[in-house]
């Protein structure tokens, strides 16, 4: 069997810390390594939407990785924006692109943290801008705790891939961000979601946090 190729999602900083004069791209480690250590070829993604076709033909499946930052609400159908919205435009643009193709093309999708975010969007959910705004009772969006401990438990909904993924009916997951969507398929036990599927998924999940409230039924394997 040859070994599968999976794109990664970079994130963008502006000039400033590790490059003084010009913008640069930037992406955790453990992401790479995960996916050498699963099996998989990871090669880097550069934010060009122009070329985002391209990059999918290269690709056997995608990841879209997380990032402090928002998607414009203004691409869920959102007439307002909080103020504490903030946005990378140009990565969302790409990352929407390739998203899109690759449910189109029926490969597999993962999108982690803000990715799950972007991945609800792209198949048609909306978002919640602010959770303490809609959320009563929820937890930090992130927790205090360093990101190698666990910060809460989640309890995993039967009738998904998530427990046979995860091998249990809850977990105690490290720091991360809070979720914000209303369709769940796993919820942290403050009733905030962590982890959803698209409804006609086959393949894949997204762990971590994000924040649809109703992703539209798709025929990708998200």
């Amino acid at each position: 069997m040859a070994q599968p190729v999976i794109g990664l999602t970079l994130d963008s900083e502006p000039p400033g810390g590790y490059s003084k004069t010009h913008p640069w791209y930037a992406l955790r480690e453990n992401y790479a390594s995960a996916v050498a250590r699963a099996g998989g070829l990871p090669i880097l993604l550069p934010h060009e939407p122009e070329q985002a076709e391209a990059y999918l033909s290269l690709i056997d499946g995608l990841v879209i990785t997380g990032g402090a930052f928002d998607v414009d609400p203004a691409l869920f159908g959102a007439t307002t924006r909080h103020a504490t919205v903030t946005t990378k435009d140009r990565r969302t643009a790409f990352e929407l692109a390739i998203t899109r193709g690759a449910a189109g093309a029926d490969k597999p999708v993962l999108g982690i943290c803000g990715g799950q975010q972007l991945l609800n969007v792209a198949l048609g959910g909306t978002l919640i801008q602010h959770i303490p705004d809609e959320v009563p009772g929820a937890l930090a969006h992130e927790q205090p705790n360093p990101r190698t401990e666990a910060g809460h438990v989640v309890k995993i909904a039967d009738g998904t891939l998530l427990p046979g993924f995860s091998q249990r009916s809850s977990k105690h997951p490290g720091t991360e961000h809070r979720g914000r969507w209303r369709k769940r398929r796993r919820r942290r036990e403050s009733g905030s979601p962590s982890g959803w599927r698209a409804p006609a998924c086959a393949r894949a999940a997204t762990p971590s946090a994000g924040s649809p409230k109703a992703a539209s039924p798709s025929t990708a394997r998200c």
